[in-house]
């Protein structure tokens, strides 16, 4: 019964992140701390060395996250969900979630920046976002999601595909 339950609140959290991130690019704190909550609390019958997984699950998709928050490239939303969806799938699971993520999230983003005609713009802001993020670069100017006109993707698709991939394989 655990893993059927596991299942069906794993693909309503993602679910329900698709639909709130497609109509507003946004992904509720309520829904990403509930979902964290939930892949946690799922594994406390299996044992403390189950928790322990979820635990680290999210704590690394959230401590990969972070630095992309923090230059600009990713929203808090979609590092929270990663961390909820890191509970459910564990440290385990984490790195095909995190593959076919970037992958999905990869392909949206080009295929959104062909639609606008700016691939070359958006491979050169995409360059300087890693130069930010990489260590001993210092300051590198950056276009983010906050700055106006930027173009977003809902990654919360990427994210939901890749949580649906990782529980699976």
């Amino acid at each position: 019964m655990t893993d059927a339950l596991q299942t069906l609140l794993l693909v309503a959290l993602v679910a329900a992140a698709v639909a709130t991130d497609v109509a507003s690019r946004r992904i509720p704190n309520a829904l990403t701390l509930t979902g964290l909550v939930a892949g946690l609390a799922l594994r406390v019958p299996e044992g403390v060395d189950a928790f322990a997984v979820g635990v680290l699950g999210a704590g690394v998709a959230l401590a990969l996250a972070l630095p992309l928050v923090l230059a600009g490239g990713l929203g808090g939303g979609d590092a929270k969900l990663l961390a909820a969806v890191g509970a459910f799938v564990g440290i385990d699971g984490l790195p095909v979630v995190l593959l076919v993520t970037a992958v999905a999230g990869g392909a949206m983003a080009i295929t959104l920046a062909a639609r606008h005609g700016a691939i070359g713009e958006t491979l050169a802001h995409c360059r300087a976002l890693v130069r930010r993020v990489l260590p001993g670069r210092g300051a590198v100017p950056v276009r983010t999601l906050a700055t106006p006109g930027a173009l977003a993707v809902p990654y919360g698709v990427a994210i939901a595909l890749g949580a649906l991939v990782g529980w699976w394989a």
